[in-house]
């Protein structure tokens, strides 16, 4: 039974925020994270670690495929990868030297085995395997095309889309054929592919999602984000550039750019924010550190009289670290996560669905009785956790309470890949700031301004006419054009869809 806290699932427009599990966690989700390796002898087991280092990108189900050179190999299940790839029988079974994984949420589709990535097809050149992380932005007209012509799909999965163009391609070779069905699709992706004998790695032309590639001796890593090559020892090479196509074969590495070098940047802003993990280096830069800075930058436009700095976890604790230095106010854990909470812990019965976010946090009483406290998160999208986190503060002796946000006001659903809520569920669409505070129940409520952003990821500012960033989530100015949702399809039809 779902809480009524959660959304129904919503159409391809954007993603419901039903993923979130029974407490109602209120985070934008990244959708996926994608993993391979070519030329090591335990290729699988790596994939298998890469894919525990990017376990947040997605919780709901994982799956490797390896090719031991004559044979592919593959597991796929519901569930986090420590689950399903914790055995020897399983990791004995997926044998070869080159392999690739998968680690997923589910958006507006819905939870089917058969959905589970990497997908895998048989073509007249042999055996394909297919992962991406984000969004295509007309896979529902692609779709449909397809199906008129014959195709038949066996998910629900926009990734599939991207096998059944590579199948009518008239293209002969396997990269021919992959440039011939990336020409035609839209939206925000990273993909790795596997043949007998390449592993593929493709980044979308403005490079919204991350790809990063790595070594590890004699062999190559594709990945998203370093912190799946440092679980494995690998070195950081470099990020895949946006719209290029990596080939690792046995002749090296090769690099194709179909689409030319000289298109605009939009890398996903929101990874510095929340998505990437801190310890990962995203274009360049340490996420830990841009978020430190991100709370220094917010402390500058919005200081505050206080007496404690406390984090909302885990999020929240490098901007806080850096908006507690920037003010000289105390940094302290004024709320105390339980990590222990799954989120099939236990269904949340009317009874005790009132213990609320109760059940992840808890006020720490010794460090809030008394004070004012600068409570820093990274973001609020419907705000119903901010209300529980503030309501809990307050009942543990907080005298006053601010809130800071290391994110700008989120006002705009992503169609990239991110699992959002339609834009009517966004508080920030429905209330200024004032209005938003008086909701949440806040003595004050401050966003870090896009300048102020933009500054923290080492731009002076936001370039109005040519943004660094994609940033529509704050500012409704979509990079990528929107062509199933412009089409007006009906929700049921969209809700065919899921995101990769």
């Amino acid at each position: 039974m779902n809480s009524p806290l959660l959304l129904p699932a919503s159409p391809f427009t954007a993603s419901a925020h039903r993923k979130a599990g029974p407490w109602d966690d209120d985070k934008l989700r990244e959708e996926c994270g994608v993993f391979g390796i070519y030329g090591h002898e335990d290729a699988a087991a790596h994939t298998a670690l890469g894919l525990h280092a990017l376990q947040h990108r997605g919780q709901e189900s994982a799956g490797i495929v390896a090719y031991d050179g004559g044979q592919f190999h593959s597991h796929r299940a519901l569930g986090l990868v420590g689950d399903n790839f914790n055995d020897m029988d399983t990791m004995a079974r997926l044998k070869g030297s080159v392999a690739m994984g998968h680690v997923r949420y589910s958006t507006s589709g819905g939870t089917f085995i058969r959905n589970i990535q990497p997908l895998f097809a048989e073509f007249i050149f042999g055996g394909l395997a297919v992962a991406h992380n984000g969004n295509l932005t007309n896979a529902y007209q692609l779709r449909q095309a397809l199906v008129e012509r014959g195709n038949i799909f066996q998910s629900t999965s926009d990734t599939e889309v991207i096998i059944h163009l590579m199948a009518v391609s008239d293209a002969g070779h396997v990269i021919d054929r992959l440039i011939d069905a990336l020409r035609q699709i839209e939206g925000a992706y990273s993909l790795v592919a596997m043949t007998q004998k390449k592993l593929i790695g493709v980044r979308d032309p403005m490079g919204v999602r991350p790809l990063v590639l790595g070594r590890l001796g004699d062999s190559h890593i594709l990945a998203s984000e370093t912190c799946a090559l440092d679980i494995i020892g690998a070195d950081f090479i470099r990020d895949v550039e946006p719209g290029e196509i990596i080939v690792i074969d046995a002749d090296g590495v090769n690099s194709y750019h179909p689409f030319g070098t000289s298109r605009t940047r939009r890398f996903c802003i929101f990874e510095h924010i929340y998505f990437a993990r801190p310890d990962s280096i995203i274009e360049g830069q340490n996420v830990y550190e841009v978020r430190k800075r991100i709370g220094a930058e917010l402390a500058h436009e919005s200081p505050v009289e206080a007496d404690v700095v406390v984090p909302v976890p885990d999020s929240g604790v490098p901007s806080a670290i850096g908006f507690a230095r920037e003010t000289g106010i105390p940094f302290e854990l004024g709320i105390i996560r339980n990590h222990y909470v799954g989120r099939t812990f236990i269904e949340p019965t009317d009874n005790i669905r009132h213990l609320g976010v109760r059940l992840k946090h808890n006020g720490n009483v010794a460090e809030l009785k008394g004070k004012r406290v600068v409570l820093v998160d990274d973001s609020i999208v419907r705000g119903t956790t901010s209300v529980k986190i503030v309501e809990m503060v307050r009942d543990a002796g907080a005298t006053e309470v601010h809130m800071r946000i290391s994110s700008p006001p989120t006002t705009h659903s992503c169609f990239y890949g991110i699992d959002t809520p339609e834009r009517s569920q966004l508080l920030a669409a429905q209330h200024d700031i004032q209005g938003m505070a008086d909701i949440i129940g806040v003595d004050s409520l401050a966003f870090i301004s896009w300048d102020g952003l933009y500054r923290a990821v080492g731009e002076v500012g936001r370039d109005m006419e040519i943004p660094r960033y994609c940033d529509a989530c704050f500012t409704g100015e979509y990079p990528i054009p929107l062509t199933d949702r412009e089409a007006d399809r009906g929700p049921r039809q969209l809700s065919l869809l899921e995101e990769g």
